[in-house]
């Protein structure tokens, strides 16, 4: 190794004071690193890899490519959107760590604004100042009945239900999905009999099919396969129940955006089939 400039010799030896070693051998022949100095250079190589690879990562992270994304989501759209949405993600974005947690509209509120999820799929909206909601899609409101009480039918009239036991769902929090179909029930002449409230649209069904009473649910759950019970269509129609999907407004990640966009494509074309 020949020897360096003096403004550069200056610089090693003050190098090789402040670390208390000295980092070459110097001869009449030259420099030639020291054990020390063949150390340093080797983990000087290793730290430039590892710069370039988190250049290289911060980047991809910038520009969508990977990380991570939280999403949390009521119970019901995993029978409608959500699996369809969840499949067009992961084809346009593989390397992103996609988390997926169930939750009620009181959760996904406050999961939200303490920044523990970055994306809620919500029944109907999320209301909070921090928060921004854009509407999915809008769906009719369905009975769901034991299979012994309307057999072979397809329609129901709405006061055909009329003194029936109604279980709905969620208890809490409220105002939720419950009130929506209290509301449609007033609205259309239906005198409900008995409520019975629970915590979710899967034990809601779970109590109609042992006889419990009818429950009143979105029109995407009648694609569950489940005995004991059929679905039927209002006639006349008692009226729509809405998904949106939410995020802190200060929130403008590349991540939330390519998300937003593709939930926003899934709706439209779940609208708007073939």
């Amino acid at each position: 190794m020949g020897s360096p400039s003096p403004p550069l010799s200056r610089q090693i030896k003050q190098f090789e004071g402040e670390l208390g070693v000295l980092l070459f051998h110097r001869g009449r022949n030259g420099l030639s690193l020291t054990q020390a100095g063949q150390w340093l250079q080797e983990r000087g190589r290793q730290v430039d890899t590892l710069v370039k690879e988190t250049e290289r990562e911060v980047y991809r992270i910038g520009q969508g490519m990977e990380g991570r994304l939280r999403v949390g989501y009521v119970g019901s759209s995993v029978y409608g959107i959500m699996p369809t949405l969840v499949k067009s993600f992961r084809a346009f974005y593989p390397e992103i760590e996609l988390t997926l947690s169930p939750l009620n509209n009181d959760r996904l509120t406050s999961g939200l604004i303490r920044r523990e999820i970055d994306l809620a799929i919500a029944r109907p909206e999320l209301r909070d100042s921090e928060i921004l909601s854009r509407p999915l899609l809008s769906e009719p409101l369905t009975l769901c009945a034991p299979d012994v009480l309307f057999p072979a039918r397809s329609i129901v009239h709405p006061r055909e239900i009329s003194g029936q036991t109604l279980i709905l769902y969620p208890e809490f929090p409220r105002p939720s999905y419950a009130n929506t179909v209290l509301e449609a029930c007033r609205t259309h002449g239906i005198a409900i009999g008995k409520q019975i409230f629970t915590m979710d649209v899967n034990t809601a069904i779970g109590l109609v099919a042992v006889g419990e009473g009818v429950a009143i649910v979105p029109q995407s759950v009648a694609s569950m396969q489940r005995g004991g019970v059929r679905f039927h269509t209002f006639s006349p129609s008692i009226g729509e129940t809405g998904l949106s999907i939410n995020h802190r407004i200060d929130d403008q990640s590349i991540h939330v955006r390519n998300f937003v966009q593709i939930a926003r494509t899934v709706a439209r074309d779940l609208r708007n089939p073939g």
